[in-house]
């Protein structure tokens, strides 16, 4: 969240119509008494979204102790993210733009698919301040997001509506990145998004609860996910036109968004509500260098992460059929691998209602996280115990996590089945779990 209020003057300029945000169809719309169904989206892993904050605090602590703008670590941290959604099957684009006499970047990140009129758009900031890693403010919207557009992508997500993630630059210089993208924008183009929602702190030590009050529409959704879960919310008023929310909502765009506290103290009346300390504010590490990954309180990024993607699942509609079309079958369940050992771990896939044998292109969606993937061997079972090698280990690979889809010629195997995925850690010392597995049958 940027230092000063200073664009708040620009939200008055642009009053939005109540209910100007195009409301999916109504087997997926959720709205307070209309008795629609709600569609229900995966788990967001929290071990996962902290993950990326550990990988954001290591980009910053290798670059100065920042991830700001014009700044080594903001840059790696963009490269960091967009290597993720690449390998997750995402069209980026990296923009560019001049502020302070650097270069900035923002992310754009498209999901394949969906009515290209109506665009859902979610965005956080990825710029710290200087003073430190920024790893609340705002990490913590980012690796939200980051993860919701890789559960995107391993349920293989048809919305209705065009999907579309944003990482930007320079919010904490006032907005510049996103004002940006949102100023050269042709007029058509800024039509078609329907709503734009933004994630700017969802991790305050302190938390509170907080809700945007800008579209009626959005705005709703988030209250009906967290009254299911029995947490209640405040309307966001400190940091109103402090995010990259402003530039849009002064475009006629209709927005809305979460966050959990900045540097206001916490009356004793959300204290009673929400736990924690009464005359503390929301997040004492507020623009400081102690805005590390110990900064961050797991239940308040835990639940917004899960309300980014109850929003955007709801807001957006569709199925879990793929893009290109095609059937899925998936095991989301956590599979420990043992370090440095003989044993392995298993996840197991059953496939029913194919008919004959699998396709010559089986699509083979891996998700590990493992801090040395070059550890790892990975193997596919087919159900007689045919073994397909997908991945070897090699020592010097160093990088984290194996995410990535391997297509595979089992054209001679039968189709239905127990097909597993077989993982192996060759060399001790670092450690992992299988997250999730999945086949694609086309």
């Amino acid at each position: 969240m940027k230092i000063s209020a200073r664009l708040s003057a620009l939200l008055a300029v642009s009053a939005l119509a109540a209910g100007a945000f195009a409301a999916a169809p109504a087997t997926a719309q959720v709205a307070a008494g209309t008795g629609t169904a709600a569609v229900t989206p995966p788990d967001i892993s929290l071990t996962n979204v902290k993950q990326h904050l550990a990988d954001l605090q290591s980009i910053a602590t290798a670059n100065g102790g920042n991830r700001a703008h014009g700044r080594t670590g903001y840059k790696a941290s963009i490269d960091f993210v967009k290597a993720k959604l690449d390998a997750a099957g995402f069209t980026t684009t990296l923009q560019t733009f001049t502020s302070s006499g650097a270069t900035g970047y923002n992310l754009i990140a498209d999901w394949p698919g969906g009515d290209a009129n109506q665009v859902v758009m979610v965005g956080s900031h990825l710029d710290s301040v200087t003073a430190g890693p920024g790893i609340n403010d705002n990490g913590s919207g980012s690796a939200a997001i980051l993860e919701t557009a890789l559960a995107v992508s391993r349920t293989q997500f048809q919305p209705t509506k065009h999907l579309r993630f944003a990482w930007w630059g320079a919010e904490e210089l006032g907005m510049v990145g996103s004002r940006y993208y949102v100023n050269n924008l042709p007029t058509t183009d800024r039509s078609k998004i329907s709503g734009y929602l933004n994630f700017d702190m969802l991790g305050s030590p302190n938390p509170g609860y907080f809700v945007y009050d800008d579209d009626p529409t959005i705005e709703q959704t988030f209250k009906t996910y967290y009254a299911g879960i029995g947490v209640p919310t405040e309307i966001e008023t400190e940091g109103d036109g402090r995010s990259d929310h402003a530039p849009f909502k002064s475009a006629g765009i209709p927005v809305g968004g979460l966050f959990s506290g900045a540097e206001t103290y916490k009356t004793a009346a959300q204290a009673q509500k929400w736990g924690g300390t009464s005359g503390q504010a929301f997040d004492r590490c507020y623009h400081a260098s102690c805005d590390t990954t110990a900064n961050v309180n797991d239940t308040s990024l835990d639940r917004n992460s899960d309300a980014i993607a109850y929003a955007v699942w709801n807001l957006a509609s569709g199925s879990g059929t793929p893009p290109g079309g095609g059937t899925v079958f998936s095991n989301d369940t956590d599979v420990a691998i043992p370090d440095g050992s003989t044993s392995t771990a298993t996840s197991t896939v059953n496939v029913t209602g194919i008919t004959g044998n699998a396709p010559s292109n089986l699509a083979v969606g891996v998700d590990i996280v493992h801090t040395w993937r070059g550890d790892l061997k990975v193997d596919l079972l087919a159900p007689d115990g045919s073994v397909y090698a997908l991945k070897a280990a090699n020592v010097s690979d160093s990088a984290d996590n194996v995410q990535t889809t391997y297509t595979v010629n089992a054209s001679s195997e039968v189709a239905n089945g127990a097909w597993k995925l077989r993982v192996q850690d060759m060399y001790s010392g670092d450690t992992g779990y299988i997250n999730s597995f999945k086949l694609t049958f086309p």
